[in-house]
């Protein structure tokens, strides 16, 4: 499909712009949803900040582009979810960080 714009008006070619514009963006906000769609609010996950060392932390909320993370040392992240790697819980952090405690069954 060709478009030929030499034929569009001024008017015209700025309200061609306002759609691209909108439908990238739409087009960004679904790629970073269906990201979003494979972790679960409470899931551990890891990422790498630039610069930095592996940040490990828990998902807790969904945002518009991004997800927000709570590091362990209580950091707060908004991060795109196509940077995320879930993180499987070690049996000794499930046991002795946090306020959670392990009940046995009998």
């Amino acid at each position: 499909m060709k478009i030929e714009i030499d034929k569009l008006t001024e008017a015209e070619l700025i309200e061609l712009n306002h759609r691209v514009v909108a439908r990238l963006r739409f087009l960004n906000q679904r790629r970073a949803h269906t990201h979003m769609l494979e972790f679960s609010i409470g899931d551990r996950v890891a990422f790498q900040p630039e610069g930095r060392s592996r940040i490990v932390g828990m998902l807790t909320r969904y945002n518009k582009k991004t997800v927000t993370v709570i590091t362990e040392s209580g950091e707060h992240w908004n991060v795109s979810p196509n940077l995320l790697r879930k993180v499987e819980p070690s049996e000794k952090s499930m046991t002795q960080e946090g306020n959670v405690i392990p009940l046995h069954k009998k």
